[in-house]
């Protein structure tokens, strides 16, 4: 019969319009993919499996197919939005459970956790070491910033280096900071106790003979250890001490541990021209809270402090499948993992098949929204045609029935 033949015809073409209709409704949805409406024709069989008539009986749906094409990626400034440039999905824990994401549109919440807005927590390879260079890639875990100080660090190593002036007069009385006459020159550094307070040491400088100097460490004011030996060879490079210099344990006073500093002094100079410091760097640093989060283009998150220090918090993880348009829609921009769809296979960013992460932007959705237009058009059309084929079929029969 032609009206079921159209009625099928209408079906399509209205979920042709659902479709199309639900594409443009999130044509501003971030990490949205769009679908598409797939249909086939339909025939009668026999028991034989042999067509009855060669005319068919209509349509039906045979899928919605989702479309992976990259979208736009906008830039946003926020460093905790993060868009992907290729394959793969962010990998999220939703309650323990595992789902999949191309939004990343993410946020802290109360606890330090990285979050989206339904609370899913975003997963990363944990960091096995400070500077971001091994990550535990056989492990997930949710990715959380330090809501806490960071813990300060005591110095024990100061890099010297320095360039005493040649042809100065030796001086021969004994040392005292508090007499300039003394010592020939002085610098200073900042370094910190285990506390992570601050402190002054200061070292001085002043010349016994020809090529021979003695240097000496006052730690806020105070004298630790004694005279330290410094001989330089006659082009003006160091010859002795080659190893870095202790002059010995100092009590910061204040119930952090004893200070003990190796100075390296391996690098300093005595040529003519004046006292020049070229550099005085220190590896202690005090307390310091959390400044700012930097995501690289692989997925590594490092942290960074008040203090100067960086710190990696792990690797983002990312997934991907065989068949990724088997996947099942879960809602809030959001997949998870079906039979069709084959195994999950978690990665790196720009490793194997996976993309790259951009930092501080966000994936738009792919919908082409002049294309969807054309779609609605068409869709429309087809409607009204199958309505007009069963208005047709109407008029036949009435005049079939009005046969005399």
């Amino acid at each position: 019969m032609p009206f079921r033949t159209a009625l099928s015809g209408l079906n399509a073409a209205s979920a042709d319009l659902r479709v199309t209709g639900n594409n443009i409704a999130n044509s501003g949805t971030v990490g949205f993919k769009e679908s598409r409406a797939e249909f086939a024709d339909v025939f009668a069989l026999s028991q034989g499996g042999i067509s009855q008539t060669a005319i068919g009986t209509g349509t039906k749906l045979a899928a919605v197919t989702q479309q992976f094409g990259q979208g736009n990626i906008d830039f946003t400034g926020n460093n905790l939005d993060l868009a992907l440039n290729g394959d793969g999905f962010f990998v999220l824990s939703d309650s323990g459970s595992r789902i999949y994401s191309r939004a990343g549109a993410f946020q802290v919440n109360r606890d330090g956790f990285v979050v989206n807005a339904q609370g899913q927590r975003l997963q990363v390879y944990p960091s096995q070491d400070e500077l971001g260079n091994q990550f535990n890639t056989g492990l997930l875990s949710d990715l959380q910033l330090s809501t806490s100080e960071a813990p300060p660090n005591a110095t024990t190593e100061v890099e010297t280096r320095v360039n005493l002036p040649a042809g100065v007069d030796p001086i021969t009385i004994p040392f005292d900071i508090d007499d300039p006459a003394s010592f020939n020159n002085a610098t200073s550094v900042t370094i910190y106790d285990s506390l992570g307070q601050s402190h002054t040491a200061t070292l001085y400088f002043r010349n016994t003979a020809a090529l021979q100097w003695e240097s000496y460490l006052a730690i806020d004011g105070n004298t630790v250890g004694g005279a330290q030996a410094l001989e330089f060879n006659p082009d003006g490079s160091v010859l002795a001490p080659t190893a870095p210099v202790d002059f010995g344990a100092y009590d910061p006073g204040n119930g952090a541990e004893n200070l003990e500093i190796e100075f390296d002094l391996s690098a300093a100079t005595q040529y003519g021209g004046a006292f020049n410091v070229t550099s005085l760097r220190q590896d202690g640093f005090t307390t310091g809270r959390l400044s700012g989060i930097d995501i690289d283009p692989t997925g590594v998150v490092f942290a960074r402090f008040t203090n100067g220090q960086a710190q990696s918090l792990g690797k983002v993880a990312l997934g991907n499948f065989a068949n990724p348009q088997a996947l099942q829609q879960l809602g809030d921009n959001t997949w998870g993992e079906t039979f069709g769809a084959g195994d999950v296979i978690l990665g790196e960013a720009d490793t194997g098949n996976f993309g790259l992460i951009q930092s501080g932007g966000l994936e738009a959705s792919n919908v082409d929204i002049a294309q969807q237009l054309v779609n609605l058009i068409t869709a429309q059309r087809n409607f009204q045609a199958n309505a007009q084929v069963i208005s047709t079929a109407d008029t036949v029969t009435q005049t079939i029935i009005n046969i005399r």
